[in-house]
């Protein structure tokens, strides 16, 4: 028998076995599994399995095996959550959905005409499908927390987990480094948001004098969804938007413009399309205010001077990261970058490309001078970074790598956790699976 990483096991001799029979045809796509409404698609398969390809995965029936059972356990998870009541917000999906539809449009590096041509379908039908799948995802990730609420693992266990690894099997870590940075985002003058009022005055005025909104707002506005949705929020309920947006919704009679007012996104100008009870329809346009140069320049000034005492130890790094860093993902932490298990070394090549080139600059120790950069959410800013240490290649070491091991022993506990409610859950709902894949030996009861 063969535990996989994800936690479903298979036969190891069926798992060898399992093979996709010769194309006898072209077969555009068919569903493979039914889990009571819910249905898995071989593109669904394909699609997971040519993702782990192309990171670099060796092809093996085994790991396909693997994926569909991943694939079963995420859509028995689905029907028992309708079954248990387990529920998203409406709000968060649209977050997650909007956030993928913008990275989708940035990649893509085309018109959104352009790229409905090339997927076939509408912005909006790649919308609904992304929506779907983000909405699956949520419930996934609430069902598993549910499920494995309260688990850690003891150093003893992540000891064990460590000795029954063959040493031949330990996998071979990249260089890593472990860095911190202090990041001042420049602060917008009052001049430079008096100018960006006047902008949008002149916007408002050029639609009341006839100009169509959407076209404007296409062109003006800096928020990221106006390639798919033309500055149209759709229909929206208290609490969906920030309290400036949703307190002027409600103060607009339908069909009139307001004058710009601001929020922490910048400055709007808003039209109320249709109003009922508690809903509201209503279009935007956006414009973040700038920093100019001197705003930039007070910025840098400001992480020079700090720099000079973190230089002459009148205060530690990670304190003054603590205590003076705007960026929220990393001034917890001291400042420094962690990856997803929370460890502080990073692989070289999981760094990004601009603090990557100037750690080639840098010596271990060194804290640099302030550097302009723009945030990942778009905002002008600046940072200092600290080269704490760098590790060459090596072999994985409870010493060197006690975070990584630590959360595949953790990973490892979840998942015996979750085959256990699988093999109770699955007895819940009606699950059927092509029998072209019986060979993976997913419902075989004596796993």
């Amino acid at each position: 028998m063969l535990v996989l990483a994800l936690g479903i096991i298979i036969p190891s001799a069926w798992a060898q076995e399992t093979a996709e029979p010769e194309n006898k045809g072209f077969v555009v796509d068919k569903i493979i599994s039914k889990v009571d409404n819910y249905i898995v698609l071989k593109s669904d398969l394909e699609r997971a399995y040519q993702d782990y390809l192309t990171n670099g995965g060796s092809a093996s029936p085994q790991v396909r095996c693997q994926y569909l059972a991943l694939l079963i356990r995420n859509k028995l998870m689905m029907a028992k959550a309708e079954i248990d009541s387990v529920v998203v917000a409406d709000a968060d999906v649209d977050q997650y959905t909007q956030r993928k539809m913008d990275m989708i449009i940035a990649q893509a590096g085309v018109s959104p005409d352009e790229l409905e041509e090339r997927y076939g379908k509408t912005l909006e039908q790649i919308r609904l499908e992304i929506r779907d799948q983000e909405r699956e995802q949520l419930v996934v990730r609430k069902m598993q927390e549910e499920i494995t609420k309260g688990i850690g693992v003891t150093p003893a266990e992540v000891k064990r987990f460590y000795s029954k690894i063959p040493k031949d099997s330990l996998p071979y870590f990249s260089a890593s480094v472990e860095v911190a940075q202090i990041v001042k985002i420049a602060t917008v003058s009052e001049e430079q948001e008096n100018l960006t009022r006047a902008e949008l005055t002149g916007i408002r005025n050029r639609i009341l004098s006839g100009e169509d909104f959407a076209t404007l707002a296409k062109k003006h506005s800096d928020d990221p969804s106006v390639t798919s949705n033309a500055g149209d929020m759709g229909w929206s309920g208290r609490g969906r938007m920030v309290p400036e947006y949703e307190a002027m919704a409600f103060k607009l009679k339908p069909n009139e413009i307001s004058m710009p007012f601001k929020s922490q996104f910048g400055f709007h100008i808003m039209q109320l399309i249709e109003r009922r009870g508690n809903e509201y329809h209503s279009r935007h346009i956006l414009i973040s205010p700038k920093p100019s140069a001197n705003d930039i320049k007070k910025a840098t000034r400001y992480l020079d001077s700090l720099r000079s005492r973190i230089v002459s130890d009148s205060i530690r790094f990670q304190n003054a990261a603590k205590e003076y860093s705007d960026d929220v993902e990393t001034k917890g932490n001291g400042g420094f970058f962690s990856d997803g298990d929370g460890g502080t070394r990073l692989m070289v090549d999981e760094l990004d490309p601009v603090v990557f080139f100037k750690l080639d600059s840098m010596q271990v120790g060194d804290v640099s001078k302030p550097i302009t950069y723009r945030t990942d959410d778009g905002k002008n800013a600046v940072r200092i970074l600290y080269y704490k240490s760098r590790f060459a290649p090596h072999q994985a070491s409870l010493e060197n790598d006690w975070s990584r091991i630590q959360a595949a022993t953790l990973n490892e506990k979840k998942d015996k956790i979750l085959q256990k409610w699988f093999d109770k859950a699955r007895k819940d709902v009606f699950i059927s699976i092509d029998p072209t894949y019986d060979n993976c030996g997913i419902l075989d009861e004596n796993q």
